[in-house]
């Protein structure tokens, strides 16, 4: 068995209730020559933590001058976190942000009362052999802060513990955890894993958070003694340490979650709010042009969905 340093296994005297409460299957959809899977929200799970939604995009090669092109589009209510596996992607923002990302590197965008954004494949990555791989998750932010400024961090690899054990890698995303502490500053308690696991290893999440879940990648894991394949979102039974296995061959899978919000979140398109009526007047104000937050170097953008 194969580990990274957590806190011991918790001792039962019956049998412990299952490790995964719900097993979630994707749905997936084409977003322009690229596939999108995405796992939240679902009917069985709205959020794991303050994380309301989680795409994972890719492994996908574009053809030769192709890429990603996301045109400018609004958010309101939440913050976006992007964390890449391959490939890169250039930000740019109404605030006048750009910023390319890469493996190891995370861009936490704050939307607060407002903020528009694109996000394409950068000029000199459309060779047609790049592989883009990544998450794209939305983290609804504490009511006290929904209308908050607007801001862009990017944070660096160096800002993102990368912790080593035998057979297993964890890159700290955000939070702490396995002895580690991420640079990035999320706006609630929330952490994100990237794991690897080596044939055979098995690593133990600790009970650190109250909401968990895993988004399984790569390879097939073992919970419980049963096998997961890849692209399910497996939400864990809160309050203690989980082991997974990575069983026939390597694995990589990403562990989400933290505390709760504080009440439920309306979502409409691009859209987050503790109340409905100013989901409204977002579609209202983005219909009518009241946005008003123009993205340098951009002319095109998104309609509002009819």
């Amino acid at each position: 068995m194969s580990w990274l340093p957590c806190d011991p296994p918790v001792e039962h005297d019956t049998p412990p209730e299952p490790s995964v409460q719900a097993v979630i299957a994707p749905r997936t959809s084409d977003l322009g020559g690229f596939e999108v899977r995405r796992v939240l929200p679902s009917v069985k799970r709205r959020m794991v933590g303050p994380f309301l939604f989680l795409d994972q995009f890719g492994p996908v090669v574009f053809r030769q001058g192709a890429g990603m092109d996301v045109r400018p589009h609004p958010h309101i209510g939440l913050a976006t976190m992007t964390y890449l596996l391959g490939g890169s992607i250039l930000h740019r923002d109404s605030l006048g942000s750009v910023q390319a990302i890469a493996p190891g590197a995370v861009n936490w965008m704050t939307a607060g009362r407002g903020v528009v954004h694109s996000e394409r494949t950068p000029p000199d990555h459309r060779d047609g052999q790049e592989v883009l791989y990544g998450l794209q998750l939305w983290v609804g932010l504490p009511r006290a802060l929904e209308e908050t400024d607007p801001g862009f961090v990017h944070y660096a690899p160096q800002e993102v513990p990368l912790v080593r054990g035998e057979g297993v890698t964890a890159r700290i995303a955000a939070g702490e955890g396995f002895g580690a502490r991420s640079g990035v500053r999320t706006l609630s308690p929330a952490f994100l894993y990237d794991l690897t696991l080596e044939a055979g290893a098995t690593v133990t999440l600790p009970p650190t958070y109250e909401e968990r879940a895993l988004l399984l990648l790569e390879g097939t894991v073992t919970l419980d003694g049963t096998d997961h394949a890849p692209g399910q979102l497996l939400v864990l039974a809160p309050g203690r340490p989980v082991d997974i296995a990575a069983r026939g061959g390597p694995a990589r899978l990403a562990a989400l979650g933290g505390e709760p919000l504080d009440g439920p979140r309306h979502i409409w398109w691009n859209f987050v709010s503790s109340r409905k009526e100013r989901i409204e007047q977002a579609k209202q104000d983005w219909q009518r042009d009241r946005f008003n937050l123009p993205v340098p170097g951009e002319t095109e953008f998104i309609p509002l969905p009819g």
